[in-house]
């Protein structure tokens, strides 16, 4: 990109920004309530009552460490998603607000990349809020044993995924079909996703350890496991590798859909 239209994608991402600051009261409800009420549940209740998940004991401290990393991923991608593919869906329709975008001195592409990049680091502003719940709620300690290299490779890497998964979607979702979105897409991407489970445990149910590898979320809680703890995670090579095709595909899927419906 050129000085004017690197200044113009500099100037869209950050009213994009602005208005999460001025906004930051929904943007801090929508990030911290699905994790609140899952550690508060799985890790403060259930110990306290010695029932269900986690029992007592160094059990329930064990899967408070477990479930950590997997909730941050999944803050991390269901944000990428509210904050890219729920706007999206109102800018293509009835607000047309994308036509304003496309008038700045960008490739329409540019704009598409900036909506990732924005929602990317809404995901990592998302991820960041849930360190203080995993260490307030649970009833028992958290211990974290932070690998820095693989924090910091991971990271950017499932940030940009978010956004890109959230523009693949805004790109094709209609205004009444965002309900059917998280009824058939996100319900299922959390709980198939290794949040609440490491994915080397599904061994005993074989078909559905391989089903779920076309689930982004399981390399995204694996990589965190891997970041943020020192319990058994998927391989790191394949937990790059599969970051990397995703991304790829994801953001090459969301960018041409993007263009499609700027277009047309």
């Amino acid at each position: 990109m050129n000085g004017p239209a690197l200044s113009a994608f500099k100037g869209m991402l950050l009213r994009d920004l602005r208005v999460v600051v001025k906004q930051w009261l929904p943007f801090l409800t929508r990030t911290i309530m699905q994790p609140l009420l899952t550690v508060f549940v799985f890790a403060y209740v259930f110990p306290k009552i010695g029932q269900g998940v986690g029992g007592s004991g160094k059990n329930a401290e064990q899967f408070s460490t477990l479930l950590a990393p997997g909730l941050v991923a999944f803050a991390l991608i269901f944000q990428g998603i509210q904050a890219v593919a729920l706007p999206l869906v109102s800018e293509f329709g009835y607000t047309r607000e994308i036509d304003d975008r496309v008038l700045a001195p960008l490739p329409v592409w540019a704009v598409g990349f900036e909506k990732i990049v924005a929602g990317a680091v809404q995901a990592l502003l998302a991820s960041l809020i849930v360190f203080p719940i995993l260490y307030i709620v649970p009833a028992t300690t958290v211990r974290l044993h932070i690998n820095w290299l693989a924090l910091l490779t991971i990271a950017p890497l499932a940030c940009m995924l978010g956004g890109s998964l959230g523009l693949a979607l805004g790109t094709r979702v209609e205004p009444r079909q965002v309900s059917l979105m998280f009824s058939i897409l996100v319900l299922p991407m959390s709980m198939l996703g290794a949040v609440y489970y490491p994915w080397n445990r599904l061994g005993a149910i074989k078909w559905l350890k391989y089903a779920v590898l076309i689930n982004p979320l399981v390399y995204m809680s694996e990589g965190f496991r891997m970041a943020l703890t020192g319990l058994p995670h998927m391989p790191a090579w394949g937990i790059y590798l599969a970051l990397v095709i995703a991304l790829a595909v994801l953001m090459r899927a969301g960018l041409r859909g993007f263009a499609k419906r700027v277009l047309t």
